[in-house]
């Protein structure tokens, strides 16, 4: 058996294990099991984020079918429009895309390191990394899924809560006053030239946990991680202060993590499928460009909203801002 030939079996063998099927439809015969014509078919495909096949390839499982055909279910009972229904599945995709990558390479490194260490034997492995691999799958998939529900209707809830607060005090549900906060890795770029592709990958991990650890504390909300950025939210500017001194305490004065940035405005944003958008997004994201190692900029609005009596607060020389014209960051720190 060839190497190529191998390697397909193997992944053959770990993506059944996943999917507990292995594929039996074309992509015409997913369309016409889901009841709906083949180019919606391939527009829902797409915006699940998966590649297309030709139409007469073996590709795809009855379950695909049942899932589209599920979602048509809510679009056909009004629920949902077509354009609403793929804007959800897109986002469905790329959150869960993301966080599958996540896994597996977690997974990934377990294995490994149990194999380096010859300790996959004694947790009760097999001696192949890819009958360990089918056996982890085994093992985590069915708590990991119970688990993933659980963590959803927990943010669902949480999310349905600010909305109804907004429609509490008759506000825009679309709208909403934040302060947004931009930490950013100092010289990221340098940094990652002189490093084994094996530690950047942990620095960026490290970094985004802490960040996310100290954001949840201050009841922060994580919106994204950028590689060697993290775009977070507060509804109190005292709060979101308190997390950007906090992201500075377990990563910059970390001798064993890089410096940090940090960028603060306060302002109108628009909630957009888990984003935000709006002029405090762009600011914090450029305050960070003119801060000093380990310091906190704001822009004029996040400042003027701290407490007098607890801040010490100090105008920084005028200068361009890309999008913003001329702007006098401030400096601000606690007496």
């Amino acid at each position: 058996m060839s190497e190529e030939k191998r390697a397909r079996v193997t992944h053959t063998d770990l993506e059944s294990a996943i999917l507990r099927a292995t594929p039996s439809l074309t992509g015409t015969e997913l369309a016409q099991t889901a009841d709906i014509s083949t180019e919606q078919a391939k527009r829902l495909w797409r915006a699940l984020g998966f590649p297309e096949h030709a139409d007469d390839v073996v590709a795809y499982l009855p379950s695909d079918a049942q899932a589209i055909h599920t979602l048509l279910g809510v679009m056909s009972a009004g629920v949902l429009d077509d354009d609403m229904a793929v804007n959800m599945t897109r986002a469905l995709g790329q959150t869960m895309a993301r966080l599958a990558e996540w896994e597996v390479t977690a997974l990934v490194q377990r294995v490994e390191q149990l194999h380096h260490d010859g300790d996959a034997g004694q947790a009760g492995l097999p001696g192949s990394r890819v009958g360990s691999a089918l056996q982890l799958v085994d093992e985590l998939s069915e708590p990991f899924e119970e688990l993933l529900i659980y963590a959803w209707r927990r943010h669902l809830a949480a999310a349905a809560a600010r909305i109804e607060a907004l429609a509490a005090d008759d506000e825009d549900l679309h709208t909403v006053e934040l302060s947004v906060g931009f930490a950013d890795i100092v010289g990221f770029t340098a940094l990652s030239n002189t490093l084994t592709e094996e530690r950047i990958g942990d620095l960026v991990e490290l970094f985004e946990m802490r960040c996310a650890d100290v954001v949840a504390t201050q009841r922060g909300r994580v919106i994204k991680s950028i590689g060697d950025s993290v775009l977070f939210v507060n509804d109190d500017p005292l709060a979101a202060y308190d997390t950007a001194e906090g992201i500075i305490n377990v990563v910059g004065r970390d001798p064993r993590m890089p410096d940090v940035r940090v960028g603060l405005a306060t302002g109108s944003v628009v909630l957009r499928l888990g984003d935000v958008f709006g002029p405090p997004v762009n600011m914090a994201a450029r305050l960070t460009n003119v801060a000093r190692r380990n310091r906190i900029i704001t822009d004029e609005a996040t400042a003027r909203l701290l407490p007098e009596d607890q801040f010490e607060t100090r105008r920084m020389a005028a200068r361009p801002v890309r999008g913003f014209g001329i702007v006098e960051p401030v400096a601000v720190r606690r007496h």
